[in-house]
């Protein structure tokens, strides 16, 4: 398996487990306050990756000095990005901010183009504008519910292209468990200041197995994220980005019972056809470069 298949699956894997802690966000947000499902979520993960890092023995106080300048950028990042789009989410439809957040495979691809110099080709860049496409399809945001917040759903869109940038220049010498520990801290720590502001809510019988389920589900997604950044090349696999609407989708139908309509359907399709003809061609590469 070549570094690209591999940062394909990565990338997957994670956009999957960040869609399953937003289905289990969603089923708490409904009685739970934000800041005490962070904390509480935030302590599960942290605690499950600590033991990881035990177990692997990947523990590492001193780290190279360059790295820890990167995770630091990184860490600001993605304390940024937290608050952008929470702030953005609570004034604006969530199709509109979906919609702006999907200018990631974009941004990441473009700026790791001039940062990294990764070649670009014609087809690389159609496929990844034909899946920005059949996004659009998905989600159809309107000109309604577009207002001033929508410079910090871009500020977001910002925030993560800086994240995922700054993980990729890190060096094999950090361990990715680590980096994504200190992500996991980052932001417990800002559910822990948002909590100090709201009233807790006594947990309900079911609350702690998706607490628990959303900490597994955030750490693996926290993780994944990490590793696809540290694996082939970016415009091979930020593409399957948009997987993570087709796991919004399914698991929309099957936990909230929201049926697709057939523009959304359309969507998912054009979005796994340009999946499949990037893979496509990077096995066309591999073939060649093995004669």
């Amino acid at each position: 398996m070549s570094a690209n298949f591999k940062a394909v699956l990565y990338m997957m894997a994670s956009m999957l487990a960040f869609t399953l802690n937003d289905t289990c966000v969603k089923l708490l947000g409904s009685h739970l306050p934000l800041g005490q499902i962070l904390t509480i979520r935030g302590a599960i993960s942290s605690g499950l990756l600590m033991l990881l890092i035990w177990h692997f023995g990947q523990f590492r106080l001193m780290l190279p000095r360059r790295d820890m300048g990167l995770i630091g950028l990184r860490t600001g990042a993605e304390l940024g990005a937290t608050f952008f789009f929470l702030t953005a989410l609570f004034h604006m439809p969530l199709a509109n901010l979906t919609a702006l957040m999907q200018l990631l495979p974009l941004t990441v691809t473009g700026v790791a183009a001039v940062v990294f110099r990764e070649a670009l080709g014609w087809r690389r860049i159609s496929a990844i504008l034909i899946g920005f496409c059949g996004m659009l399809l998905i989600v159809r945001p309107g000109s309604e519910g577009f207002n001033a917040y929508t410079l910090f759903g871009l500020l977001s869109v910002a925030c993560v292209t800086l994240r995922d940038l700054s993980t990729r220049a890190m060096s094999g010498a950090t361990p990715s468990l680590m980096v994504t520990l200190i992500a996991a801290l980052a932001v417990m720590g800002f559910g822990i200041s948002r909590a100090g502001f709201e009233p807790w809510v006594a947990l309900r019988p079911n609350d702690l197995a998706l607490l628990i389920a959303a900490g597994v589900f955030i750490g693996a997604g926290y993780f994944f994220s990490v590793q696809v950044m540290r694996a082939g090349q970016l415009y091979i696999s930020t593409p399957f980005r948009y997987t993570g609407l087709i796991w919004a989708l399914i698991l929309g139908w099957v936990v909230f019972g929201d049926w697709p309509q057939p523009l959304t359907l359309l969507g998912a399709v054009i979005i796994i056809a340009t999946g499949l003809f990037t893979l496509y061609r990077e096995y066309l590469r591999m073939r060649a470069a093995r004669l």
